[in-house]
């Protein structure tokens, strides 16, 4: 009868955890929107640029140079190395979790009933051997093998290790669109410090044609066909000429430690290509079709792989309404006296207890992971969707910047040309005073902010191209 109703309980209380498991509360839910263009604008040609690695990308050898020890030294990436090795632990622990928990332990104490109690009374009539009572206080000596077992039924424990895996690699992405980022940002500075190169020889070359030129007015006041003012005029552009190499020196020196910095090593010089910038002609891009960023870009792949991790981080929160089942089994020697600790099977302790436990009241704090959880999957699914959208705007704004860019450059280049020859125009009427000064001050000055602006605009060429190497996913390979 009462095994009957022991059975009658236990199955009552089965009944309700399940019943009580199975009330799951409803989700918001959103589906990931897939949708890409065909193409950037122009054609559905698949050869991508960004399938080229680095060292075929570049043709500098100073700046494969750079990168490459970019790739050994750079801090970040060795942080986000380091981010990976944390994640592999991560995997790590949680396999471990769905395997049985073995150990060994030992323990001495020592315990005083009191006599008007059950265990007190009990001891004070119980004799060991003959003559000798049951020791008061009495000492307790355990050496015990135990184990612990969850059984996975739900499988929680099992997707908690499959999304931390998902995870790990998600971090071997992140260090991928790293890579992406220094090399593009190396790349950029290097081009820029080519540039600034360029733009001081520029500058070396207009202080020594303004500096004849202000020794040919001072001559010409002597003669007295000019006056004072002149010569001063001419001599605060040299002195404005002059500053502005000061300012050009300044910006080598930040850029060559913005390299410097992005190399892992303290302020020191930076190898570089020494031949006219002007030269240099930027390469043909292959763009290839937009689906493709979804294999080449790191970031839209880390997100993808964030995105399948938040999912089923909603199946583990989902798994903690339902009942655990749990296995605990414990097997080892115990008596109040170490001699008798090898008196087998007296001294033998064994246990084994099935345990299974669920939430019926007060299920708050799971309701709140679950609700958490499935917020983050839906914010996963945004990430995802902009990833992939600020992929696709960023190829289609540099390959309409390199087009622009092109033309630009063609018409400074044009306007370069006749700016110089007006300056040497202008020279020359100034000579035979057929010209005034000013003519020729401002010919002088025109033509410097042109070159300069030709310079600048041919970096922004150089740049572009790689922009759009770093905006196809190019770069880590």
């Amino acid at each position: 009868m009462i095994k009957h109703l022991i059975y009658t309980c236990l199955t009552g209380a089965v009944m309700v955890i399940f019943v009580s498991a199975c009330k799951t509360p409803s989700l918001l839910t959103r589906e990931v929107n897939k949708e890409i263009p065909a193409s950037y604008g122009s054609g559905q040609d698949s050869t991508n640029s960004a399938r080229l690695s680095w060292r075929e990308y570049f043709a500098d050898p100073y700046l494969k140079a750079l990168i490459d020890t970019a790739i050994s030294n750079n801090q970040e990436l060795n942080i986000a190395l380091q981010e990976i090795a944390i994640s592999q632990n991560e995997v790590l622990a949680r396999a471990g979790e769905y395997r049985p928990f073995v150990g060994l332990r030992g323990g001495a104490g020592v315990e005083k009933s009191a006599r008007y109690t059950r265990p007190g009374s009990t001891e004070a009539n119980i004799d060991i051997k003959p003559g000798r009572e049951t020791p008061d206080p009495l000492p307790d000596f355990m050496v015990d093998l135990y184990a612990r077992w969850e059984i996975d039924i739900w499988h929680k424990l099992r997707n908690a290790k499959k999304a931390a895996a998902i995870r790990y690699l998600s971090s071997r992405e992140g260090r991928n669109f790293t890579i992406t980022s220094i090399v593009a940002e190396i790349a950029t500075s290097y081009y820029e410090l080519l540039a600034l190169d360029n733009q001081l020889s520029i500058l070396s070359n207009n202080i020594e044609i303004q500096t004849n030129a202000l020794r040919i007015v001072r001559l010409q006041k002597e003669s007295a066909k000019v006056s004072e003012l002149a010569v001063q005029r001419f001599q605060a552009q040299v002195l404005n000429t002059q500053s502005l190499r000061y300012g050009i020196l300044q910006r080598i020196t930040e850029t060559e430690n913005r390299i410097n910095f992005l190399l892992g090593r303290y302020p020191q010089h930076v190898d570089r290509e020494t031949r006219d910038f002007e030269t240099l002609v930027p390469g043909m891009i292959q763009a290839g079709i937009p689906v493709q960023l979804l294999e080449n870009r790191p970031d839209i792949r880390q997100a993808e792989l964030e995105l399948t991790a938040a999912k089923i981080d909603v199946q583990v929160a989902k798994a903690n309404f339902y009942p655990s089942l749990g296995l605990s089994a414990d097997m080892g020697l115990r008596a109040f006296n170490p001699i008798y600790l090898g008196s087998v099977p007296e001294s033998l302790i064994a246990s084994l207890v099935g345990d299974l436990a669920g939430p019926l009241v007060n299920r708050n704090a799971i309701k709140a992971t679950y609700y958490s959880a499935n917020a983050r999957q839906i914010q996963a699914i945004y990430s995802y969707e902009r990833t992939v959208l600020n992929a696709c705007i960023e190829v289609r704004n540099q390959l309409s910047n390199i087009g622009n860019l092109q033309n630009t450059y063609d018409l400074k280049a044009r306007e370069v040309q006749a700016l110089t020859q007006s300056v040497s125009i202008a020279n020359s009427l100034f000579s035979s005073a057929r010209a005034d000064y000013m003519e020729v001050l401002l010919t002088q000055r025109d033509a410097l902010e042109t070159r300069f602006d030709l310079i600048e605009t041919k970096m922004q060429q150089m740049n572009a191209t790689v922009n759009i190497y770093r905006a196809l996913g190019g770069g880590w390979q």
